[in-house]
């Protein structure tokens, strides 16, 4: 698959981790909310492989999954530390004023008096609110997500997110 249009390019929802029994079986780390939304979508990209069938289930704290091909702990041990990518058309249309994180990865990020700051490198939760780091250069600033507060818009078809933020800090 290309990453040409935003669309079609693939983007990480998880990542093999460790072996579960003998039978192939894997440990996976899933980046999707709820966890378990990862087993909600096909096809999965695995290394250069795209794969169709998958199983998965919870298994103690954890997530387990045996992907079709890799049948013996053998073949699986192949796969850790692999990222579990799919098509971002895979992914729901998000709701007015929402964004996927992925989507936002890479936008260039101003402040309101047009003052470039960089770029979005990628974003983390807090648990209080979520934040963009933003990198320039060298350079990194960490601005909460927060509309109103702090980011005035998001533009999408511009590629551009207006911030309410001190150059200088």
């Amino acid at each position: 698959m290309t990453s040409g249009s935003s669309a079609d390019r693939l983007i990480v929802v998880g990542k093999i981790v460790g072996l579960y029994g003998v039978q192939g079986w894997v440990k996976l780390e899933s980046y999707t909310q709820p966890r378990t939304q990862i087993f909600s979508y096909r096809p999965w990209f695995v290394g250069d492989k795209e794969i169709s069938n998958t199983q998965g289930r919870e298994q103690g704290k954890g997530l387990v999954g045996r992907i079709a091909g890799y049948s013996d702990r053998d073949a699986a041990a192949t796969l850790i530390g692999a990222e579990i990518r799919i098509p971002r058309s895979a992914l729901p249309k998000a709701a007015q004023g929402e964004f996927y994180w992925s989507d936002l990865e890479g936008l260039a990020v101003v402040n309101k008096e047009g003052v470039a700051l960089g770029a979005v490198s990628h974003l983390f939760s807090t648990g209080a609110n979520d934040v963009m780091v933003v990198k320039e250069g060298p350079r990194e600033r960490m601005i909460p997500f927060v509309f109103g507060q702090f980011v005035e818009t998001v533009d999408l078809e511009q590629s551009r997110i207006t911030v309410d933020w001190d150059p200088d800090f």
